[in-house]
């Protein structure tokens, strides 16, 4: 694999899986490297699944300052007053027909949704699995339209008989380009709005700072970061990173445990 011709104007990097550890802590080298990084002029933004209650730990790791992009792009969220900047919700009638042709799909699947200020689901749904979801709930819902009580942010799917990479397949096929069908990890798709990404929010925010696509360097590790591997300069994968991800990176680190992200940006410096 190749390096980068030029220092970045601008990381671009995915928090769980990526600089996340596997037992959910942020190692001090890695805040170090971050750290130092933003103080050698080169911009930092945390591009992550996460929806916005969960951004704590990313506000501390980069001091509150700057913005994060999260909801796999839903939102653009002020670090430092927690605030969100801009977002793109799914319409109450198109998340009705995702959650209608998912069911069809895969009948024991339960649903969840991520709203503007927290978290609801049906009853079925299986709550905690995810440190995301052991967060305050705004409401179970008995009924699609008490899910659907206001447009989502994203809908989760949780889908436990299919392989996660052939539900995402089927999913994308049923839904036909209404929404944008995304996995972050096993049995749970994450479907948001048709347009929404994490490298077109991306490549939304940099052209407010005027930085381009090839000044930006992008690290990640499941397919929900493929676009903006694809679309930053130089794309770098972590070790433990899906398949498919490995196969549009420049460049392949360490795993997340091992400092995967702190070793490329230490050597940026």
């Amino acid at each position: 694999m190749t390096g980068p011709a030029a220092l970045p104007a601008l990381a671009a990097i995915d928090f769980d899986g990526t600089l996340v550890r596997s037992d959910g802590t942020i190692s001090d080298r890695t805040a170090t490297a971050v750290r130092r990084v933003g103080e050698a002029g080169i911009r930092v933004i945390v591009v992550t699944g996460r929806p916005p209650r969960w951004l704590g730990p990313i506000a501390e790791l980069l001091g509150h300052r700057g913005t994060a992009i999260a909801a796999n792009g839903a939102l653009v969220v002020d670090l430092a007053t927690s605030q969100v900047l801009s977002s793109r919700h799914l319409d109450v009638p198109t998340a009705r027909t995702v959650v209608a042709r998912v069911r069809a799909l895969f009948p024991s699947a339960t649903f969840g949704v991520e709203r503007a200020h927290g978290f609801a689901h049906e009853r079925g749904y299986p709550r905690g699995i995810r440190n995301s979801e052991r967060m305050p709930l705004v409401a179970y819902a008995d009924t699609v339209d008490e899910l659907l009580a206001e447009p989502p942010i994203k809908i989760l799917a949780r889908v436990s008989d299919v392989d996660i990479d052939t539900a995402a397949e089927r999913a994308r096929a049923a839904l036909d380009g209404a929404a944008s069908v995304y996995f972050s990890g096993a049995h749970l798709l994450e479907i948001a709005a048709a347009d929404v990404s994490k490298a077109a929010t991306l490549e939304r925010v940099a052209a407010q700072w005027d930085i381009a696509a090839d000044a930006v360097m992008a690290f990640g590790d499941m397919p929900n970061d493929i676009p903006m591997l694809e679309w930053a300069g130089h794309a770098v994968a972590v070790a433990n990173a899906h398949p498919t991800v490995h196969a549009v990176a420049d460049t392949i680190t360490a795993s997340n445990d091992d400092d995967g992200v702190a070793q490329v940006l230490e050597r940026l410096l």
